[in-house]
């Protein structure tokens, strides 16, 4: 399991939606990518959740753009004249994330996009997996390319690392957020759906993704910890949820039934 890694060659517009503040530029490729930028809002941490968030929908064959490294120099988008862009991608120097823009996708509407229960449940359980709370009616963070769902945005998955206290027990959250899911009224196969993905990813797995996330994206010094310990944490607390997965799963299913006026 590994990430390419490129450099940023093309500046060629900001992409204003959501906070992250994330832009469309070419790298050396010659591909085109959408850009989270260290530089913007939650800082690196929003990069390790995009990167892990991600690779874990990956590896439970969702589709999701592919994930590359991308190296931005002092030069980058130097000729974009809004001051506030400016100072994200000043701040932004050094190792990014990009995601491969999927040219003339669509936004994922579920008046009109379709999907089946065991779909919609898989996809709950992976976003109270990662504690993603970003999959809602008002933000589906999800598209539709070449006739298929693709999920993008991961970066707001992990949020107990924003305060970083009592992360032994991080693990353990039943995630009642997914209360706003967009798919919890359609996933009426959150037990089905949890069997499956117990046995489409292994700890080891987790441990891999893990090991793919920068040095430089986990070096924060007011934390207390090196950048191996807090990499430590987040393989606990992966492995810790996959081993407790009932918990999210009893959440959610809790949550569908109030929902639907069945508690």
């Amino acid at each position: 399991m590994e990430l390419r890694s490129q450099i940023l060659s093309r500046y060629v517009l900001p992409l204003r939606e959501g906070g992250s503040h994330p832009a469309l530029a070419e790298a050396d490729d010659g591909f085109r990518y959408v850009v989270k930028m260290r530089g913007a809002g939650h800082g690196a941490k929003a990069l390790v959740a995009e990167l892990i968030g991600g690779m874990v929908a990956k590896a439970l064959k969702f589709k999701v753009p592919e994930l590359v490294l991308l190296q931005l120099s002092p030069l980058f988008g130097i000729t974009e004249p809004d001051v506030e862009i400016q100072e994200l991608l000043r701040g932004s120097e050094g190792l990014n994330l990009g995601l491969h823009f999927l040219d003339h996708a669509m936004t994922f509407d579920p008046a009109v996009n379709k999907v089946d229960a065991l779909t919609a449940s898989k996809i709950v359980w992976l976003d109270a997996f990662l504690t993603n709370v970003d999959r809602t009616r008002l933000n589906p963070n999800m598209m539709i390319w070449k006739g298929e769902l693709w999920l993008i945005d991961h970066g707001a998955s992990l949020y107990f690392h924003h305060s970083w206290r009592n992360v032994e027990a991080a693990h353990l959250d039943p995630f009642p957020y997914v209360r706003n899911h967009i798919f919890l009224p359609y996933a009426s196969e959150l037990e089905a759906a949890d069997k499956l993905m117990r046995q489409a990813i292994t700890p080891r797995t987790l441990e891999a993704i893990v090991r793919l996330i920068p040095a430089c994206w986990l070096d924060e010094p007011e934390s207390g910890l090196t950048a191996e310990e807090r990499r430590e944490v987040y393989r606990r607390f992966l492995t810790g949820r996959l081993a407790n997965s009932h918990l999210f799963v009893e959440q959610a299913i809790k949550e569908r039934n109030n929902l639907l006026g069945n508690g």
